[in-house]
């Protein structure tokens, strides 16, 4: 298995300790979508609470009702199952046609409000979600976790791809794909083994970057991305001194690799960090016969790189005690961030 690590905190293990989804509704999750419904169209938009089902679930339920294919259902993330989650559904329907949605009203789903729409709602279509999180059992120097959560508010968190992102026994699939064991994977599955893989790559990069205390400075040769947006820039030497300053601003962001063909790449010391622990993943298995590590195996497949932001800041993040052993965030995080990874890096774990 792998040779470095993929998870490192910016803080140690001190003795702080706490215990997240000990009940469904500890776990509280609403999107937020960039534009709202635009009250026409052959689609119904469906705003709907889910509690311990998944989202494909929740859209096969839908499809069934309405009589089309589960992929024609859309939606803009994935959320997840054991929470207390509300995300919109898209469903073809025709401009006029009606159907009893609040028939699929029960204790895990709820049709929250029905409006119209011109089009398919896409993946990734999501401007971010609002969090509500209990900690129970929690322990350790209360000082301390103020302390923290005052921290994660000024300087953020390390951008890690949640464990939820790579199933079970993906990562080992995933490196049984790249070594040229495709038999039986379908495309669907041989996508989510893809993303798994360059998911556990990035985390790769941020956790030498945790490690080196870089992972939220500016490098030589950083691929930088604007804050808000999706446009990436690399870091010229004698630029260094004015983009640090931006960055220490949180109007850009240094960046790590989604590992693929092309794009850009960082140089300097930003392409050594990232190149070293590249080449030191190997999570077992090398691509046959050729030496190759993973992200040059994803290269190869043809899948195109891209850039994901080191870092995270949650918007809006408040803490109450509602009693001793007992602690309430509530915060808002961009789409593709994980709240618990906000967690993991209080606890230092």
């Amino acid at each position: 298995m792998p040779e470095v690590e993929t998870r490192l905190f910016p803080w140690s293990d001190a003795g702080l300790r706490a215990r997240l989804r000990v009940e469904l509704a500890d776990f509280q999750v609403r999107e937020k979508l960039p534009f709202p419904p635009s009250g026409s169209g052959s689609h119904c938009w469906l705003e709907i609470e889910k509690r311990g089902l998944n989202t494909e679930q929740v859209a096969q339920r839908l499809a069934r009702l309405a009589g089309v294919a589960a992929r024609d259902v859309g939606f803009a993330g994935l959320k997840d199952r054991w929470a207390v989650a509300r995300q919109v559904f898209t469903v073809p329907l025709g401009a006029d046609k009606t159907l009893p949605w609040a028939s699929l009203n029960d204790e895990n789903l709820q049709i929250l409000s029905e409006r119209r729409h011109d089009k398919k709602l896409r993946r990734g279509v999501l401007r971010g979600n609002h969090f509500h999180l209990v900690l129970r059992d929690v322990a350790g120097d209360r000082a301390l976790w103020e302390e923290r959560l005052r921290a994660v508010v000024q300087g953020g968190f390390p951008n890690y791809f949640g464990e939820q992102r790579f199933g079970h026994g993906n990562i080992d699939k995933a490196g049984r794909l790249l070594a040229g064991a495709s038999r039986g994977i379908g495309r669907h599955e041989r996508g989510l083994l893809w993303s798994a893989a360059r998911s556990i790559l990035f985390n790769a990069v941020l956790a030498e970057r945790v490690r080196q205390d870089s992972w939220s400075q500016l490098l030589s040769g950083e691929v930088v991305q604007l804050d808000g947006s999706h446009s990436h820039f690399r870091v010229e030497e004698e630029e260094l001194p004015a983009l640090a300053a931006r960055a220490a601003a949180w109007d850009l962001h240094p960046t790590g690799p989604l590992p693929g063909r092309a794009g850009i790449l960082p140089s300097g010391a930003a392409s050594q960090v990232e190149e070293g622990a590249l080449a030191a993943w190997r999570g077992g298995v090398s691509f046959p016969d050729s030496g190759l590590h993973w992200a040059q195996c994803l290269a190869a497949q043809g899948l195109d790189a891209g850039r994901r932001p080191l870092r995270v800041r949650p918007q809006g993040l408040a803490w109450t005690w509602p009693d001793a052993v007992t602690l309430e965030l509530d915060f808002f995080l961009p789409a593709g961030s994980f709240a618990t990874v906000l967690v993991e890096t209080l606890l230092g774990q």
